[in-house]
């Protein structure tokens, strides 16, 4: 008898060792993301294939946005401060990027001043209208500008997601920015191997 029950104690303990198989990220298998080439914040060119070998983290919105983006960045960035303080050989392997869905105003100098605000390593991209829009649809990125206010500005209404990239380019996962940066720090350690 009592060999049955070490017997089946045993089986038990390396059951609960086998860890099964392996999460699947929520966007493994999508069609979100493709090669593309666009004006970094320094006026030269950087290409989506730039970053093979690096996850990726890639945000769409504009430097002008009063509230969603400057919002959702910065939870992003300070995610990646605490996962870069918690896990600094694997941070160093993110690349984040901000492309602008404002190119009419984001300027290089313009983009480049806003993602200094949030992170050292934040690129910041833009390009002719043509060319963010080809990139947005890349990656199932909606945008529209919206009417002009009397004092001449006007607001961008657009999908706020910020994007996780494995190192061969496909997608992982979206950041839960809308849950702060520990829960982006969460995210980014379950799928930065």
């Amino acid at each position: 008898m009592p060999y049955k029950i070490s017997a089946l104690m045993a089986a038990l303990l390396l059951t609960a060792c086998d860890p099964g198989p392996a999460e699947q990220p929520p966007l493994a298998g999508a069609a979100i993301g493709g090669e593309f080439t666009l004006t970094s914040e320094d006026n030269t060119k950087v290409s989506w294939s730039d970053f093979d070998g690096q996850y990726r983290t890639i945000y769409f919105g504009y430097a002008f946005c009063p509230d969603v983006c400057p919002t959702d960045v910065q939870r992003a960035m300070a995610g990646l401060k605490l996962f870069e303080q918690s896990a600094p050989e694997l941070a160093a392997k993110i690349q984040p990027l901000f492309v602008t869905i404002d190119p009419a105003r984001d300027t290089p100098e313009v983009v480049g001043e806003f993602t200094d605000a949030f992170h050292p390593r934040l690129i910041g991209l833009t390009g002719s209208e043509e060319d963010v829009k080809a990139v947005a649809d890349k990656f199932a990125v909606y945008f529209s500008r919206g009417e002009d206010s009397e004092a001449g500005g006007y607001l961008m209404d657009h999908t706020n997601i910020t994007f996780l990239f494995a190192p061969d380019g496909q997608p992982l996962a979206m950041l839960p920015t809308d849950q702060g940066p520990e829960a982006v720090e969460a995210e980014l350690e379950k799928w930065v191997r």
